[in-house]
């Protein structure tokens, strides 16, 4: 054989080779890549228009026994324009907040469950299976609306007394 085939042929095994390996398709079923996972720890929104600075951080739904649901998150508002959250709302369902409306004040954060909260919403007809997402749609009185693609999570582990 050919000392140029020799060498060409071993270039393209080393190439296969290498490919396979810094792809990690040569770790089979564990590959990192392979191994990706939901994020479960809540979801983000903002809305920014018209000199608004609403912030909601954390928002997630977990799962009660009797088919409602539990709103955890945290709203805040870093714009000194006064604002209030008016409704939340998740599959066609109006969540009983704590208070009529929610005033979201610059420095002053809605925080729904948990050691620190100060506000409480229930979704009384959730009926959604933990591990899906669906669409949480929040109302503020100035900042307009928002909607959340929010995980329901299950009533367990760190959420075990949510709703408790």
């Amino acid at each position: 054989m050919n000392l140029s085939k020799i060498r060409n042929v071993a270039i393209g095994i080393l190439c296969v080779g290498l490919t396979l390996s810094l792809s990690a398709c040569g770790s089979g079923n564990q590959a990192a890549t392979r191994m990706v996972n939901q994020v479960t720890d809540g979801v983000d929104g903002t809305i920014t228009a018209m000199g608004n600075q609403i912030k909601v951080r954390s928002f997630l739904i977990v799962a009660q026994p009797d088919g409602s649901g539990v709103v955890v998150g945290t709203i805040a508002n870093e714009g000194a324009k006064e604002d209030a959250l008016l409704a939340l709302a998740a599959n066609n369902a109006v969540a009983t907040l704590s208070s009529k409306s929610l005033p979201v004040s610059q420095g002053h954060p809605i925080i729904f469950e948990g050691a620190t909260s100060n506000a409480r919403a229930v979704i009384p007809i959730l009926n959604a299976i933990p591990g899906t997402r669906v669409k949480l749609q929040m109302f503020f009185a100035n900042a307009g609306n928002l909607t959340l693609d929010a995980i329901v999570r299950e009533r367990s582990g760190i959420y075990a007394n949510v709703g408790a």
